[in-house]
């Protein structure tokens, strides 16, 4: 199970899932700050008690400023295949009031996919809004969930 939070403000650019997304607001983070990728990272590595995305790619460590994260998921793809392991599918849900995400899944798992040896139809990508309640309903922040399937080979 992984989970990720990142703060929306105007003027940044909105990476969900490797793909940039037109939106008034941003994510902040120390990389591009992409909360799904994020959040599978972290289904991924607990899945394979690996620790999580902190302890791998610090936000701390200025190597990993402003990097794509994309490079991550590859990293940890790689991690998981040096441990005997292989991935089956993810299964994800953000939590954001706009833009509207259901246009752009299909390009975001062309994107994932490869990332992590998997097939499109192995990747669930789901949507939902805060109802306009706290602070994923004021567009104040951003969140995504993903729970992981691996296996050892």
């Amino acid at each position: 199970m992984g989970f990720d939070v990142h703060q929306l403000v105007e003027g940044r650019d909105f990476w969900l899932g490797g793909v940039k997304l037109q939106s008034e607001k941003g994510a902040v983070g120390h990389s591009d700050a992409d909360v799904l990728i994020h959040a599978i990272c972290d289904a991924l590595l607990g899945a394979a008690n690996l620790r999580d995305i902190g302890f791998h790619f610090s936000n701390t460590d200025n190597r990993w400023k402003g990097k794509a994260s994309i490079y991550f998921l590859q990293e940890v793809t790689k991690m998981l295949s040096d441990k005997g392991w292989t991935i089956e599918n993810v299964d994800c849900t953000l939590c954001l009031e706009k833009p509207k995400v259901n246009p752009h899944i299909p390009d975001m798992k062309k994107v994932l996919a490869p990332l992590m040896n998997i097939t499109e139809e192995d990747i669930s990508i789901k949507a939902t809004t805060n109802e306009t309640l706290g602070y994923v309903g004021r567009q104040e922040g951003v969140n995504a969930y993903a729970v992981a399937l691996i296996k050892k080979e």
